[in-house]
């Protein structure tokens, strides 16, 4: 089943049929360790509506936060060296990479998050810029998984190369990430999924790739453990898994870019940058 957040309301989606509640608040509606079988009661017995109501909106709470975690492919890793060999910083990603610790950082507030069919925005300071393709997680305040979304982490490379301590500076800004379309909420937890990116410039796609989440090093279960150590989410929050598809060097952002993000059987994430 798929939860979507719309301009009228909360909307389930179970076997093509959608299933209306308007006087439902996500916040509260989504924090909960008994999700699924929540939406299974709701929609047991009831009429299903043919279209969606409303429009869609990005699938996080007011009082939710958005979080972050790198290095957790290979490619990704290698691609981090790379841009930061210069600084001598480099180091620092194998290290990570290798470690019990992750590297996990703060990326957004709901007001900084854009939706499916919005656009997200790089930075006039950056040279560099790039999409960040992730496998995002729904987390109820409990700490427990109970859906999932794609994820954009745009990334400013240029300005992370630099120096790592800028981070900051490379992740969070204005429309700096993207959320949706919907929450998947599967029975089990999912394990087999391709992330596929293509980016599209003037109708011809000028990067493509993929990656299982297969080939992540650490299990989105140790992912949140970190990110709720020390850290207490009263209304759950999100958490994106890191990207394992890294363009080259000789790419970068343009704008007008579209950017298509598809995670079977989540759905696609379509955005274009400003």
């Amino acid at each position: 089943m798929k939860l979507y957040k719309t301009s009228k309301g909360i909307t389930i989606e179970k076997q093509n049929l959608f299933y209306h509640l308007p006087d439902e608040h996500w916040d509260e509606f989504i924090n909960d360790d008994a999700l699924r079988q929540k939406m299974e009661r709701l929609t047991a017995g009831a009429a299903g509506a043919g279209s969606m109501a409303g429009t869609i909106l990005p699938p996080v709470g007011d009082k939710q936060e958005l979080w972050a975690c790198g290095v957790t492919y290979l490619r990704s890793k290698v691609g981090r060296q790379e841009e930061s060999k210069a600084a001598g910083g480099s180091d620092f990603y194998a290290k990570v990479y290798e470690a019990e610790r992750p590297e996990v950082f703060f990326k957004s507030t709901p007001h900084r998050i854009v939706g499916h069919g919005d656009k997200v925005n790089i930075r006039r300071d950056s040279s560099w810029d790039v999409p960040e393709p992730e496998l995002t997680l729904v987390v109820s305040s409990s700490g427990k998984i109970v859906g999932y979304t794609i994820g954009n982490d745009m990334s400013s490379r240029s300005i992370e190369g630099e120096n790592p301590l800028y981070l900051p500076q490379a992740k969070t800004y204005d429309a700096c990430a993207a959320l949706g379309p919907c929450v998947y909420v599967p029975e089990s937890r999912l394990e087999n999924a391709t992330v596929y990116l293509d980016i599209i410039r003037n109708k011809e796609t000028v990067f493509k790739g993929y990656v299982g989440i297969d080939q992540m090093k650490r299990t989105p279960e140790e992912l949140v453990g970190f990110v709720y150590r020390e850290c207490s989410f009263p209304h759950g929050c999100l958490v994106m898994t890191g990207t394992g598809i890294v363009p080259g060097q000789d790419f970068t952002l343009r704008s007008g870019d579209e950017i298509r993000i598809q995670i079977e059987p989540i759905g696609t994430l379509v955005n274009t940058v400003r």
